[in-house]
């Protein structure tokens, strides 16, 4: 029966990596960082089979650029977090899932950023899901590249979102100007033609009139 218990327990660890891949959205985490300032440093593996019932350690690993191993800098698990670097005594926050074992952001706020900052960011998550009398260890790795620069810069988002404001606003105005234009003609056209009837029903008066008055002299000669 042991092999077929963990045939099954494979099977049901595979389905739940398939279901993985489409429902859930996992933003990237932002990577340029301000010297002298905080920065959110964004993990996130959503479980998407929220029936099923899990827990998860979080453990973070830095690697400074220039080197080529990385240093365990911290883990969270149901105690609480712990700082594993000293060179981010002090400087680390929890800022993911709270008061649940089932972590599902594990993002952390890092203070005071230093130019020594800079480097590779790896997030791990050591996921534990429960299918009856069966677990299913999951592991999940998340990368960040950050940056540290000394002043703000502004992201090509953000510029591109600038731009196509401008272009929307001088498109729509475009379009009451061309609006503007068609009506005052349609209005001007309407104008002239009730002049032209006026003048037409005008004339026909007075053509009317002058017949009746030739007819009149006709008559009395």
């Amino acid at each position: 029966m042991a092999p077929a218990h963990l045939l099954l327990a494979s099977l049901l660890c595979t389905l739940f990596v398939c279901r993985c891949d489409g429902a859930c959205a996992e933003p990237e985490s932002d990577t340029e960082a301000v010297v002298g300032k905080g920065f959110k440093m964004g993990c996130l593996s959503c479980k998407r089979r929220l029936e099923v019932e899990g827990s998860a350690t979080v453990d973070w690993y830095f690697r400074p650029d220039g080197e080529t191993d990385f240093i365990h800098i911290y883990n969270y698990n149901e105690n609480g977090p712990t700082i594993e670097s000293e060179m981010f005594m002090d400087r680390i926050d929890w800022n993911g899932s709270k008061r649940s074992n089932d972590i599902q952001d594990a993002s952390i706020y890092l203070l005071n950023v230093t130019f020594n900052d800079s480097g590779t960011y790896r997030c791990f998550f050591n996921r534990v899901l429960y299918y009856g009398i069966y677990e299913c260890k999951v592991v999940v790795d998340k990368v960040v590249q950050l940056s540290v620069v000394a002043k703000a810069t502004r992201g090509t988002a953000s510029i591109v979102s600038e731009v196509m404001m401008y272009v929307s606003i001088i498109g729509l105005q475009v379009w009451l100007l061309i609006e503007m234009i068609y009506c005052y003609r349609k209005i001007a056209a309407a104008g002239e033609e009730a002049l032209r009837e006026a003048a037409n029903a005008e004339y026909l008066a007075i053509a009317s009139e002058s017949k009746d008055n030739c007819a009149g002299v006709q008559v009395g000669e």
